[in-house]
């Protein structure tokens, strides 16, 4: 645990005993003192992630003092053109730079760099962690941070398999750590504004949900000749719990999010983000769909890639609303009511009245939950130590009917589904490869209950 007693005693006693505020201005933190911060580490320095830890790193209550990535060095070449320099060399000297253009720096020692994610989830001056790796280490991470008294922003999907989003929601209610996922459409105003048309009930009752996604990639993203991988990436560790596949830049960086042993495809890069949104406007949050399946894949001509270019899920939920998961719709979740329609995309709201996707329209007097910004929320709620907008539980509800998807798929079946109980009815094979946790090696889902 933090060893950082003044806050840590403040927040869990002076602060709670007083009903403590969303947000606790400066002054009281110490707004030039580092001392007085929420430290935080920062574990995956590619694009995403050095990205969302600037965004950290703008906010006065946090102090940025590790970052961590097995790859010294590497940047991306697209369409001809560069990007900026990624790895965690880069990366601690992004920290480093932020800092030195404050007028007080106070009694910062400095960002440290490391190969290895366990020496920032271990050390006991770190009140809470950023993960954005690859999809098949967030389990691993997020729940070796928990159980090391960190609280987690981590990005989406929540988890790479079933069970370690099973085991990780339990794991941060039983520790009252503060948990976020990075679907940051919680907190844009277009999507908060969409889901308050539906649950103020102006469509009236809900029938059906369409939810669209992008489509998978049919061909190599970047080169696809296997290659022996460049001397300041550790790529065994890189690959860690997964299958350790030949190395090609196809399926490396961006793009290993086309290839299961890393990723989910289009379907589990994406569920987390729209079908999120739909099921907070279902008030599914806590809840989820009674049967799944997987309808209509098609999967790429190239070998490089494993995971659908086309897809279908269609779901069915207890109060006979029918959802329906599309690579063919438009992107987005759109709600179909029996007295009208509302679809929401990326800076953009339509619906079949005109005025409700009026920017200043009131829906009625059910309200979402406001804040000032995703990764502020995050911090807020690390002081406060409130819910998340986007908390664990939720997160991996969003996506559970992805991961129930290719279950169907796998076993060409509908697979029925107890929300309650979160587990499968009736296919006790399909109940145990749901609760697989088939790591490479030793790596292990830390000392949790045992799963089934």
């Amino acid at each position: 645990m933090n060893k950082n007693p003044s806050r840590r005693s403040f927040l869990a006693t002076g602060a709670a005993a007083i009903g403590a505020p969303t947000i606790i201005p400066a002054s009281v933190l110490g707004k030039n003192a580092p001392s007085n911060r929420v430290t935080m580490g920062f574990v995956g320095m590619g694009n995403r992630g050095i990205g969302v830890m600037e965004a950290f790193l703008k906010n006065d209550a946090v102090q940025g003092v590790a970052v961590a990535d097995v790859e010294e060095h590497h940047q991306l070449t697209r369409n001809g053109k560069t990007s900026r320099a990624y790895g965690r060399a880069p990366g601690k000297a992004a920290v480093e730079k932020h800092y030195s253009k404050a007028s007080e720096s106070g009694n910062w020692s400095g960002c440290k760099a490391y190969e290895d994610f366990r020496e920032i989830t271990q050390r006991d001056d770190i009140d809470c962690i950023m993960v954005a790796t690859p999809d098949h280490w967030h389990g691993l991470i997020t729940m070796d941070a928990i159980q090391n008294g960190k609280d987690v922003y981590c990005e989406k999907p929540v988890t790479h398999l079933y069970a370690e989003g099973h085991a990780i929601h339990r794991e941060v209610a039983a520790r009252q750590a503060v948990f976020q996922v990075g679907s940051q459409q919680r907190s844009d105003k277009v999507f908060q504004q969409a889901v308050e048309l539906v649950r103020n009930g102006l469509i009236g009752k809900v029938s059906r949900v369409e939810v669209g996604l992008p489509k998978g990639h049919n061909v190599p993203e970047g080169d696809a000749t296997i290659k022996t991988p460049p001397s300041d990436l550790n790529y065994d560790f890189w690959c860690g719990p997964s299958e350790k596949l030949p190395y090609m830049e196809a399926r490396h960086h961006w793009s290993w999010r086309w290839t299961t042993a890393y990723g989910g495809g289009q379907l589990m890069d994406w569920i987390g983000h729209h079908n999120d949104i739909a099921h907070w406007g279902l008030d599914m949050d806590k809840s989820g769909p009674i049967s799944v399946e997987a309808k209509n894949w098609v999967y790429p001509e190239t070998d490089v890639y494993d995971s659908p270019v086309d897809y279908e899920v269609h779901s069915k939920y207890a109060n006979e609303i029918d959802v329906v998961i599309s690579s063919n719709f438009a992107m987005g979740p759109k709600w179909i009511g029996e007295n009208g329609w509302v679809h929401v995309t990326r800076g953009k709201l339509t619906a079949s009245n005109p005025e409700w996707a009026e920017k200043d329209f009131v829906a009625g007097d059910w309200k979402t939950y406001k804040n000032p910004g995703h990764q502020r929320n995050f911090i807020d709620c690390v002081i406060s130590r409130e819910d998340t907008i986007a908390n664990a539980e939720t997160a991996h509800r969003s996506i559970t009917p992805g991961h129930l998807a290719y279950l169907s798929e796998a076993l060409k079946t509908p697979i029925q589904w107890d929300p309650a109980g979160e587990m499968v009815v009736g296919n006790d094979e399909a109940q145990k490869q749901l609760m697989a946790l088939p790591y490479r090696g030793d790596w292990k889902l830390g000392e949790v209950e045992a799963l089934g």
